[in-house]
């Protein structure tokens, strides 16, 4: 099937979100619900997303995406990353925790690669740049389709020239990592603002995502002539995702009242719930992945001990509407909502 036609069969899409929370069971459980399922590739090993493939396949999904972090050749500056480092202190003391060493590497990039070309998915997506126009036919003659995701207009064209069959375009509002391919010089742009423009630009299938949250937002982004909608926080609540049971908690907490993009926790623009370890370090350097080793211990060791103002609340901006719903009821409710709204999915 090619990728158009795969897409508009199952128009609602669960984002694939780094850190677990896109475990199997979320994937399973959306595909059951005639959604299509993601899983997230980034900071796994290639052992462990080879693994989750299988659980996934184990539980009869046929239909699913495997998304992975294009890797960045732009390495942090070592006086910002020993400067951040001592900023940091304090933060390890409060757990008893260490920092972590400031590497940069590729996560895995090419054994992941070797991985889905001989083991190969339906669809492939990436996110952090455009790759190369021989990965994406390498992954094309392995059978699966690819989709890169994109927040301008420029980027969009770059990755329709390279040969990407679809792109995701990830508008301000999303929840965690900007996909932006310059980190530090990105365009932010509302997700209905930007999607007209990128669809008129390219004559490839494309997909909307960020601050999805209901049916109603679902028909909206179909509405503009998306194939479909990516939903990510959305689907945190659910008891099949991974998502940590205090991250569930504090979307709907009432003592938390915004998100901001912050470059702390990873040294990427990503979008969370403003707590204490984002109002503490607003001065952070652009340095990704080296930053998001360094805070790894914190954030677990915050986590184990239940300490939200430390952990990485990843939220879109309409996290407000996020609903404790198992999945296959939660896309049933999008697609009633979408129905009312006059588009049927």
């Amino acid at each position: 099937m090619t990728a158009s036609g795969l897409l508009n069969v199952r128009p609602i899409i669960q984002a694939p979100m780094a850190g677990g929370a896109s475990s199997p069971d979320l994937v399973a459980a959306v595909h059951g619900a005639g959604a299509t399922g993601s899983l997230a590739a980034g900071y796994l090993s290639t052992d462990a997303l080879a693994a989750q493939i299988a659980a996934v396949r184990e539980q009869g999904v046929d239909t699913f995406v495997v998304n992975l972090f294009v890797p960045s050749d732009l390495e942090g500056d070592p006086d910002r990353l020993h400067e951040y480092r001592q900023e940091l202190a304090e933060e390890a003391e409060r757990h008893g925790a260490t920092i972590g060493e400031a590497v940069h590497d590729d996560d895995g990039w090419g054994a992941k690669l070797d991985l889905l070309t001989q083991d190969p998915v339906p669809i492939v997506s990436f996110t952090f740049g455009c790759p190369s126009a021989d990965v994406l036919a390498r992954l094309r003659e392995a059978g699966s389709a690819t989709v890169v995701t994109v927040t301008t207009v420029e980027e969009a064209r770059l990755a329709a020239a390279q040969g990407a069959d679809a792109l995701c375009v990830q508008g301000v509002e999303a929840g965690g990592h900007r996909a932006t391919f310059d980190p530090v010089h990105g365009h932010d742009r509302p997700l209905l603002d930007v999607l007209p423009d990128v669809i008129e630009a390219v004559d490839i299938p494309v997909i909307g995502s960020g601050g999805v949250m209901t049916g109603r937002d679902v028909a909206a982004v179909l509405d503009t002539g998306a194939v479909a909608a990516q939903l990510g926080t959305a689907f945190l609540r659910c008891p099949e995702s991974g998502a940590q049971p205090d991250h569930k908690l504090a979307l709907s907490d009432p003592t938390f009242i915004e998100t901001a993009l912050t470059w702390a926790f990873t040294g990427r623009p990503a979008r969370g719930l403003v707590n204490r370890f984002i109002d503490e370090h607003l001065g952070a350097p652009f340095a990704y992945p080296e930053i998001h080793h360094m805070t790894k211990p914190l954030r677990a060791a915050a986590a184990k001990a239940g300490d939200t103002g430390g952990m990485a609340l990843w939220a879109g901006r309409g996290w407000r509407k996020s609903r404790d719903l198992p999945a296959a009821e939660l896309v049933e409710k999008l697609r009633a909502e979408a129905s009312e709204a006059g588009v049927q999915v």
